[in-house]
């Protein structure tokens, strides 16, 4: 098979999740199993991961999209893109049961009414892109979930299950209810802001330079908290400041996630979380989906700052734009031939001669961040994710078709199969349906 009214959080924990610190300690901190998975040959233990991979519903929440994928042609996200780490075929090859497509819009640099509306636009089109899939491309092979229980019921019947998350609340512009208009969309998560701040909040992205915009959260990014939490929409800090975090903390109601983030402490990257992040979330009783996304696996902080900040200044003198490398390579194919080729020459020599990419992570090096992040936070506080088709991979898992090797390393290492299975999905279902529970109670006392 394959509310306006404040509620305490300390309250929430006990009445909304049941106490999820509680199990963190007494689920333990760290695979349960070790000493039996030492004793296993490779083969033995092989064949011990396949059962657990085809018993656990795996879930990666996020992975990008582009809406070209999902029209009515001979090559789409039903039949097989070749070039593409997601789609239907390398899911049921690959034992990807199911996934959170991204509706995702880039932070333009200026913020106004004609970019916010343009972003509202992009953002659209993704969500009727999705909805074509599940309802029309695909509804045989895939379902549509708004929630846990409708996630379990779609992989019970055989079909991979399809969710929906936002990243970047740019497309809201200054209209907060289009926060439930999204949720009534199916979006179950939204981050505040990508790579740039946005009019809601301050992203990662200062670290660069120092400048902030908000120092943390603005007066319209609090006011959408309140939203996110009575819609029973995820808030999602993968992206925005430790500041915007931390604010974000103090404000919800109801727990948090961080999408596709990784471990600050093994890889000292802006987009990933430290300890005191760490915490805080597992205190919120929320999850931390760990990203195989090679630079933020593993990483070398000088050398990647430095081929980054040459990077930069070479899109800036061929006009290269984009916040991610579909969006970047898109531009690049639009320039003159001759331009094109001298900038990918240049390109190339700073990627290769003058800052050469250290081995490529793998599959163990992204166990690595889950084993962190397990022993800190206790094991209901973390999940999985891959950031494919928005610059994800690492070597072992390098597209959908290579799920079961995470499976296999977490086997290796003596994760026990429920606690497999809480990491995989059971942790952020959890999350799901604390936030929804705490949505209906909102909406009971505003309504």
């Amino acid at each position: 098979m394959r509310s306006s009214q404040v509620i305490p959080l300390a309250t929430l924990a006990v009445l909304v999740t049941t106490g999820a610190c509680a199990r963190a300690t007494a689920s333990g901190n760290g695979p349960a199993d070790a000493a039996r998975a030492e004793a296993l040959s490779p083969e033995a233990l092989r064949e011990k991961a396949r059962g657990i991979h085809d018993r656990v519903m795996t879930l990666d929440t996020h992975v990008d999209i582009s809406p070209a994928a999902f029209r009515r042609d001979t090559l789409n996200y039903v039949t097989g893109i070749a070039r593409n780490q997601v789609d239907i075929p390398k899911m049921e090859q690959g034992g990807l049961d199911a996934a959170f497509l991204i509706v995702y819009v880039g932070q333009a640099r200026t913020i106004d009414a004609a970019t916010m509306a343009a972003a509202y636009d992009q953002a659209m089109e993704k969500f009727r892109a999705v909805h074509r899939l599940t309802d029309s491309l695909a509804p045989t092979r895939v379902g549509f979930a708004r929630s846990a229980e409708e996630a379990r019921r779609i992989y019970a019947s055989g079909r991979k299950v399809i969710f929906i998350g936002i990243e970047n609340g740019f497309p809201i512009g200054t209209d907060l209810s289009r926060i439930k208009q999204f949720a009534d969309l199916g979006g179950r998560y939204l981050s505040l802001a990508h790579n740039g701040h946005s009019q809601l909040s301050d992203s990662n992205t200062g670290e660069r330079d120092g400048v902030w915009l908000h120092n943390g959260l603005s007066p319209l990014g609090r006011e959408a908290i309140k939203e996110l939490n009575k819609w029973g929409v995820m808030i999602d800090i993968s992206h925005p400041s430790k500041a915007s975090m931390m604010q974000t903390l103090a404000l919800t109601k109801a727990p948090i996630i961080a999408s596709h983030s990784g471990v600050r402490a093994l890889c000292n990257h802006s987009r990933n979380l430290d300890d005191e992040q760490l915490r805080g979330m597992a205190k919120n009783g929320g999850v931390v989906q760990l990203v195989a996304f090679n630079s933020y696996v593993k990483c070398n902080p000088v050398k990647d700052a430095e081929r980054a900040a040459a990077i930069a200044a070479l899109r800036t003198q061929y006009g290269v734009t984009g916040s991610n490398p579909r969006e970047v390579s898109e531009s690049v194919a639009k320039l003159p031939e001759d331009r094109r080729n001298a900038y990918l020459a240049a390109q190339e020599d700073i990627t290769s001669r003058r800052y050469p990419a250290d081995p490529m992570a793998t599959v163990k090096d992204f166990v690595d961040h889950i084993d962190y992040a397990v022993k800190l936070m206790g094991i209901d506080h973390v999940g999985i994710s891959s950031d494919f088709d928005g610059g994800g991979g690492v070597d072992g898992w390098r597209n959908a078709t290579e799920t079961f090797n995470v499976t296999l390393e977490l086997v290796r290492r003596g994760y026990t199969e429920e606690q497999i299975g809480k990491i995989w999905s059971g942790n952020l279902l959890r999350v799901l349906t604390d936030v929804q529970r705490v949505a209906a109670s909102l909406q009971s006392t505003t309504m």
